[in-house]
């Protein structure tokens, strides 16, 4: 049974977290595309909306990834698969943090799952978020050693610039473009600024071009594009 009392709470905690800012039409449209309304993700489920919603009041799931302009609470469509995975909701912190060596980091990545800011990935889950972690990590390194080669002091790898090292580049900006969704205008507005794929796929790639493959050498570098590794955390 639908409790008016519930949505209502849902919406101001969903407001504190990520601020009051409006939903455009195209915002809207993109919440439709890539996420579901609550309401028909419980239905498919068998669960009690009014439930998941004091679920979410409680800490024991995550909130809403979007608001729209209706008053519908966007929610992923898998919103369920990691509390499953787990053996149920009240069993999902202990699994989620266990997923990381350092319990403090997994602390920190939990209660932001739990914010439901996780937009970030098309699929939510540690494997997901720790892959991405590591590579924004790699990117961000790589793209400050060409900077720093760019500039007077000259540090930096020593192969930047190479169409070698900016195919290795491009694999792990590839790789992060798989994970991650388009995005929508009221992301930049709920984060303050620019979101991950502004800063670590669309400029990387506007500032470092892919090269062009050289006909008579099969790649043009003796490298095999999508050879390069990102550094991994553990």
């Amino acid at each position: 049974m639908d409790d008016p009392t519930l949505r209502t709470r849902l919406a101001e905690r969903f407001r504190e977290v990520n601020g009051d800012h409006p939903m455009s039409a195209a915002d809207d449209a993109y919440a439709t595309a890539w996420y579901a309304d609550l309401e028909e993700v419980c239905r498919a489920a068998g669960r009690d909306p009014a439930g998941v919603r004091r679920t979410m009041l409680d800490g024991r799931l995550p909130l809403p990834s979007y608001l729209r302009s209706d008053g519908a609470e966007m929610v992923p469509r898998d919103l369920f698969a990691l509390a499953d995975r787990a053996g149920g909701a009240d069993a999902l912190h202990g699994w989620f943090v266990a997923q990381w060596d350092d319990p403090a980091a997994g602390e920190r990545e939990w209660a932001a799952y739990l914010s439901g800011q996780y937009v970030c990935l098309r699929t939510v889950s540690p494997a997901t978020i720790q892959r991405k972690d590591a590579l924004v990590t790699a990117i961000t390194a790589a793209t400050a050693s060409a900077a720093a080669s760019a500039s007077s002091s000259g540090i930096g790898d020593p192969d930047v610039g190479t169409p070698a090292w900016t195919l290795r580049l491009h694999a792990l900006v590839d790789e992060l473009d798989a994970l991650e969704p388009p995005f929508t205008a009221y992301d930049r507005l709920r984060f303050g600024g620019p979101v991950s794929r502004d800063v670590c796929i669309d400029a990387v790639r506007a500032r470092h071009p892919r090269p062009s493959p050289d006909p008579a050498a099969g790649t043009g570098t003796g490298v095999r594009p999508g050879t390069g590794q990102a550094p991994s955390r553990a």
